[in-house]
Formats: structure tokens, sequence, C-alpha cells
């Protein structure tokens, strides 16, 4: 008995798991105070390749891979949106802000879209991120103001971890724009 047992074991070890990577903490925000309303902070929109766990790498325009024994420690789309909650919460310039299901009486919503979160390799190696943003009058339905925000960054160093760090110092960069355009916004 004891052996079948141990043969069952046996079979469940599994390899080992890959290298799981969140995004470094929101940076904080300056920007104007709105401290009379209050914001809901969608969780955005991505195609199915950007709405997973993979981290991805573009080695051409036209095609995607994922990098090796490697994944984000959530859906990126929940990671981002949980980022943005944090950097809007980390300004100390709005009334609040939420996500949907938090029963805040929302003034605004930020409707957002990931369009690239990817490392570029096919003219030297850099991380783009790049989002599309909406402002969202809740009490009329008008879309106030929108928006594209991108940037890049060079990948410095090697492996996994230089790709990661090129990701989050990009996202950093989108997000410090998109909070203080909202906060001019609202």
């Amino acid at each position: 008995m004891l052996s079948a047992l141990s043969g069952c074991a046996g079979g469940l070890v599994a390899s080992t798991p890959p290298d799981t990577y969140g995004l470094s903490a929101a940076p904080e925000v300056a920007g104007q105070s709105s401290r009379n309303r209050q914001i809901l902070i969608n969780e955005p929109t991505a195609l199915k390749a950007l709405d997973s766990e993979q981290i991805v790498i573009r080695p051409t325009p036209s095609s995607i891979e994922y990098l090796a024994k490697s994944q984000w420690s959530d859906r990126l789309p929940k990671i981002v949106q949980d980022k943005l909650v944090q950097a809007f919460e980390n300004s100390g310039r709005v009334g609040g802000v939420g996500r949907p299901g938090d029963g805040l009486a929302i003034d605004f919503k930020i409707i957002t879209a990931i369009r690239a979160f990817e490392i570029k390799v096919d003219a030297g190696e850099r991380a783009v991120v790049e989002l599309s943003a909406k402002i969202l009058n809740d009490r009329n339905g008008v879309v106030v103001a929108t928006k594209v925000f991108r940037a890049t960054t060079p990948v410095s160093g090697s492996g996994n971890a230089a790709y990661v760090q090129s990701l989050d110092q990009a996202f950093e960069a989108v997000v410090q724009d998109l909070v203080g355009w909202t906060l001019g916004q609202i």
C-alpha cells in the first residue's frame, strides 16, 4: 500500500513553476485637486494576447511570443486596474476612487484599453506600454476627453527580470501621465 501511494505522489510533483512578476507600487502623481469628485476605474479591455498572465514579446511587428518561464501575478488587465486605482488614491487629489461594485456615487468613469504592453525586440530591445483612456461623465454619459498614452523604455540588462523592469518603468510613465491628465480634466 505504501509503495502504491509513493508512486502516486511521484506523479503529482510538478516542474519548476514560472517566475511570477507584478508591477511596482503606483507612483505618486501631482495634479489639480478634485476633492469633490469620485471616480470609477473600470477593468481595461485588451485583446486576448494581452488579457492573460503571459508576458508578451514581439520579435517582429506581426508576431507574438511569450516570455519563457515567466508570468504576471494575475491577468494583466486586473493588475493595470489595481495600479490605476492605487495611483489615484496615492495622489490624494480625488474625493474617492473605486472599482465597479464598490458602492461609490460616481461622478466620472475612467475607461481604458491596453493597446500594447510588450517587449519589442526587432530594432533593439525595448518595452512599449500604450493605453487609451476616456473620461466619461457618469451623470450624463458624455465622454469628456480621450487620449492615448504611450511610453517606451530600453531594456537594460539581460534576462526576464530586466524585461519586466523595463515594462514596469514604461507603465509607471504612462500612469503618471494618465492620472495627471485626468485630474486636469475633471
